[in-house]
């Protein structure tokens, strides 16, 4: 064997060992991949990225379109309400609105107000406490227990730019067991048993940015 074909070999067996090696260290590469961008191409933001991106940052407030649909004249008014008052959530607000239900339909069944008063307005108040007087006057007991809420939904929403007064339109099924008694105790009216269905459509109000975090009932109906 001569000298030229010995140092062929030699080179041959160099070039294996280093491609080995850049394997090693490198990896290996499968199908088709894109050649690297220059630096300038490299440093500009993936346009599809940043679709995805504003797409997200600029979607509908999920906080909102949970309950009235995008655009619609409710979802303006809550969004402005929002806009008065950052702090304000729709679902924190429905959350309160469920236990203001319960706390005051009790109360009205149950003939006290007082508990409750500072959550009406001066006319429901008016109404509710005339009611409950007339009950008194002809000598009826009502005995009442809130068995729970079936439904809720939010209704309707306005808010008013000039006062700042934002109003929220909510609809209730609660279920509950009412009996009414006479004066001699007799049971007149339901059962102490028998679950019965209440449907209320009641309108909430308050000043967004007031320090007073309430919410007033200021309407009723069904």
């Amino acid at each position: 064997m001569n000298n030229a074909l010995i140092q062929l070999l030699v080179l041959a067996g160099i070039a294996v060992f280093l491609i080995l090696k850049l394997r090693s260290v490198l990896g290996t590469r499968e199908g088709f991949e894109k050649p690297p961008l220059p630096p300038e191409e490299a440093a500009r933001p993936d346009p599809v990225q940043q679709r995805k991106f504003d797409v997200i940052e600029g979607g509908p407030d999920r906080d909102i379109t949970d309950h009235v649909p995008e655009g619609s004249p409710a979802a303006v008014a809550l969004a402005a309400m929002k806009q008065a008052e950052p702090s304000f959530s729709v679902n924190t607000f429905l959350q309160g609105a469920r236990g203001a239900y319960e706390m005051i339909l009790m109360a009205f069944e149950r003939g006290d107000l007082s508990q409750v008063k500072a959550f009406l307005s001066p006319d429901v108040y008016d109404s509710f406490a005339s009611a409950v007087r007339v009950r008194e006057e002809q000598g009826l007991t009502v005995e009442a227990s809130f068995v729970g809420l079936r439904e809720m939904g939010l209704n309707d929403a306005t808010f008013d730019q000039t006062t700042r007064e934002g109003e929220v339109t909510v609809r209730f099924v609660g279920e509950l067991t009412s009996v009414v008694r006479n004066k001699a105790g007799e049971v007149i009216e339901g059962s102490p048993t028998e679950v019965k269905r209440q449907r209320d459509v009641w309108t909430f109000a308050r000043r967004m940015g007031a320090a007073d975090p309430n919410w007033q009932l200021v309407a009723t109906g069904e």
